[in-house]
């Protein structure tokens, strides 16, 4: 194990790396449910997608860490699932087996451009300012997920500015709302809240006393104390529920459904919807391209975990023989191996910050990631009794450990600091990595057209840039 994956080269142990794995599974672990919960308002079995998660997850994981080495964890994306089931059925009338076909086409773009370089070279093409305003970003972006699945905010929002709404019968399931929505803080008058802050406070002790295994001992630890709060309900737990006979039984629905009659073939029967395919499978891929390349740079960079050795084989080397070359192949692999099996794009989460946050340096976090993943085909609702209020504090101390990257931007130049803040910034407002980036990189580019510094902007850097304003318009369109 230590010659595999080199943990005296990276300053790790075996139980570090455990410990990291867990943390980062339980962060995410909400994934499990969210998911088919999502993609199942398009019509999709509900146990297909559970179980169609968690394989996706397993191998996407489970080739990252054996592969590449590296400590980062693989699941169906938030963001894209929506877009898939919300933008893409329900909006553009799409068939959900089309829908698939749509992100298997997408897998095998992102093959394409790893394997071409032309991911590498979007990443060389990065300027130094916005990679530190990525990781910082991303910093945020943890963070305020964290901060939300606490329970910590409320949000009020007047009729008159709700935009759209999506309703399943009784129950509203989705409510787009535009500038007329405020945030402000929840009150802290119910069970959950309040364990979410005796969470925040028993992990920040822990952290700053450089407790090892601070971070999983007080997700554990805050999920003991919500079961004599009543936040979980032991009781409640049904071992019959999505059991895995079932959950295979439903899956020969979605296996191979990007193939059937209903899925490529139906998706290019209509000639005139070519460039709304075309268009459609674009805004996928570069939402995925720049999730992932945006979790790499945000958490490698500043860990180590892709040393400067490593950043210099990304530029001059060929084959896949840096770390970064196989993790953007292992994270291209995923999100086809994920729409064959029935699931949305998968990415690489950027959950990982917890594991990597609790030392996790290695691909060995990532092989106990996705062991958990298989595991929690047979244990789901005892990994389900894990509650967010246990995993959200540990979300927001990764988040603030992020956020040094902040230093290295030089905020008294508004030619750095302007791109750098819409980078920052709108990861988290609009909870998109992918977007934050585009902001920033729209920024940039302007500044340096305006200061006539235009030889400064690679041409890769004009033609992402362009994709991006032609992906807005395409959404917008949409």
């Amino acid at each position: 194990m230590e010659k595999f994956f080199k943990l005296k080269e990276h300053g790790t142990t075996v139980s570090t790396e455990i410990m990291a794995g867990f943390t980062t599974f339980f962060a995410m672990s909400y994934i499990l449910f969210v998911n088919p919960a999502i993609l199942s308002l398009s019509g999709m079995p509900f146990q297909a997608v559970f179980l169609a998660t968690i394989i996706s997850s397993a191998i996407g994981t489970l080739i990252m860490g054996l592969f590449a080495n590296v400590p980062y964890a693989q699941a169906p994306g938030m963001g894209l699932n929506a877009f898939f089931t919300f933008t893409v059925v329900m909006g553009l009338g799409y068939r959900w087996e089309e829908a698939l076909a749509m992100v298997f086409l997408c897998g095998i773009i992102n093959i394409l451009i790893t394997v071409t370089k032309f991911r590498k070279l979007i990443i060389k093409s990065i300027p130094e300012s916005l990679q530190h305003a990525i990781g910082g970003g991303i910093g945020i972006f943890v963070a305020y997920v964290g901060i939300k699945n606490a329970g910590l905010l409320q949000f009020t929002s007047d009729g008159n500015s709700i935009v759209s709404s999506v309703v399943d019968g009784d129950q509203v399931v989705n409510v787009v709302s535009n500038g007329g929505i405020v945030p402000a803080l929840a009150n802290f008058n119910n069970p959950a809240i309040i364990l979410s802050v005796i969470g925040l406070i028993l992990m920040t002790i822990l952290v700053i006393r450089d407790v090892k295994g601070a971070i999983l001992i007080g997700i554990l630890a805050t999920t003991i104390i919500a079961i004599p709060m009543g936040v979980v309900d032991l009781s409640a737990i049904n071992f019959e529920q999505n059991s895995l006979g079932s959950s295979f039984k439903e899956l020969g629905v979605t296996f191979g459904a990007a193939f059937g009659p209903h899925g490529l073939p139906s998706l290019f029967s209509d000639p005139a919807k070519l460039p709304q395919v075309l268009l459609t499978v674009l805004a996928f891929s570069l939402s995925d391209i720049f999730d992932t390349i945006g979790t790499f740079i945000g958490t490698g960079r500043r860990t180590g975990i892709f040393s400067k050795e490593d950043e210099a084989a990304v530029e001059n080397s060929r084959g896949f023989k840096s770390k970064m070359d196989k993790a953007l192949f292992a994270d291209a692999i995923a999100t086809s191996a994920g729409s064959i099996f029935g699931t949305s794009n998968v990415t690489t989460f950027v959950e990982s910050a917890a594991g990597i946050g609790a030392g996790g340096r290695t691909g060995l976090t990532s092989v106990v990631i996705a062991l958990l993943f298989l595991a929690s085909s047979f244990l789901a609702p005892v990994v389900s009794v894990v509650p967010a209020q246990a995993t959200a504090p540990a979300l927001i101390l990764v988040g603030v450990m992020m956020m040094a990257s902040f230093k290295e931007i030089r905020w008294h130049d508004l030619e750095d600091a302007i791109p750098a803040f819409f980078t920052s910034v709108f990861m988290g407002l609009c909870y998109s990595i992918s977007y934050g980036i585009a902001a920033g990189f729209v920024f940039f580019v302007i500044i340096k057209v305006v200061r006539g510094k235009m030889k400064e902007i690679s041409p890769v850097l004009w033609v992402v840039t362009g994709l991006f304003v032609l992906n807005f318009a395409v959404m917008a369109i949409l």
